[in-house]
């Protein structure tokens, strides 16, 4: 096998500003994997949070390079490398690969039976209260709203999203943002304007205090769920979990986290960070049945790679293998 592996930036239309900071491109790294004329394509956002940046990613990747090229599998490379960026852009473009040389869909090869449609939630970055508003007002017919918040002013900007947009489903997403206190203290403030869930509002880490705790609104773990390994901890913190190939390092692991945390009665959301269509595709598998879907990265970028995901409103349409898988 051969292994090609780059790093891509893509504009983001404007900036996407969470509660650690502000970017204004997406960069990614792509590995691709050919086997004679059958070729496999990964996608995959170091992450800074995470301590990865592009240049650890490639490392990481070329260290991995002679087995790869020695005929590495999917299984092998759960072993080979820890979750993270560089093993996901390796385990999505070995399955790509895979559905490419068997000539089957890459959801057959995961035991699905079909790929159905879904509907993702579309984020509103981090602004004040009246940006926030403006811009809620102007994806009001989208069905599903995250808000990114973490500041002294949260309940004016849910309050104002709220106005704007009275029939939108909210998530409301702190990245790590609030202290326990200000989690008991607005939670019933955002149960009050219809918030479905609260995502990752204490630090990874510094969430135990949220065993026990009867939230008026459910809480999904982002930051302190990678993979199966810290499963136990967050079933005992959270109600649901947001599964992302580049924290679970490839869609092997995030189809067993799905599964286990389903098991376990947790909810489960699809997630994704800012990237294109080549990293939601396989992460649509994840989204069969999730109970929130959040792929939205192509749609924040200023231009999505060609060809890519159909996007009807907020629909994304099942895709041909010319994308992935």
């Amino acid at each position: 096998m051969r292994l090609a592996v780059a790093e891509e930036r893509w504009p983001i239309a404007g900036a996407f500003t969470i509660s650690r900071g502000s970017k204004t491109e997406a960069r990614v790294i792509v590995a691709e994997i050919a086997e004679g004329a059958a070729v496999g394509r990964g996608e995959a956002v170091p992450y800074a949070r995470y301590d990865e940046t592009v240049e650890s990613v490639l490392a990481e990747i070329e260290r991995a390079r002679p087995a790869v090229e020695a005929g590495l599998d999917r299984a092998g490379l759960q072993t080979l490398l820890p979750p993270g960026a560089a093993r996901n852009a390796l385990d999505c473009a070995l399955w790509d690969l895979d559905a490419k040389r068997s000539g089957q869909r890459a959801w057959t090869l995961a035991g699905l039976t079909r790929l159905d449609p879904v509907k993702t939630a579309y984020t509103l970055s981090l602004a004040s209260a009246q940006a926030m508003g403006e811009a809620a007002r102007a994806a009001a017919g989208r069905p599903l709203l995250k808000l990114k918040i973490g500041g002294p002013d949260d309940v004016d900007r849910v309050e104002a999203v709220r106005r704007a947009a009275p029939r939108t489903r909210l998530i409301v997403d702190a990245n790590e943002a609030l202290s326990f206190d200000a989690l008991v203290r607005l939670a019933p403030e955002f149960a009050r304007l219809a918030v479905m869930a609260i995502e990752q509002p204490l630090p990874a880490g510094a969430d135990q205090a949220l065993e026990g705790y009867d939230s008026p609104v459910l809480l999904c773990a982002d930051e302190s769920i990678h993979s199966r390994a810290e499963l136990a901890g967050c079933a005992r913190r959270y109600g649901c979990i947001n599964i992302k190939l580049d924290k679970a390092g490839g869609l092997t692991e995030a189809l067993a986290l799905k599964a286990d945390a389903m098991a376990l009665g947790l909810k489960t959301m699809a997630g994704c960070m800012v990237a294109t269509s080549l990293s939601m595709a396989p992460a649509m598998l994840i989204a069969q049945g999730a109970a929130f879907v959040d792929l939205d990265g192509p749609l924040l970028l200023a231009r999505d790679r060609t060809p890519g995901l159909s996007f009807i409103g907020s629909m994304i349409e099942p895709y041909g293998p010319a994308v992935w898988g």
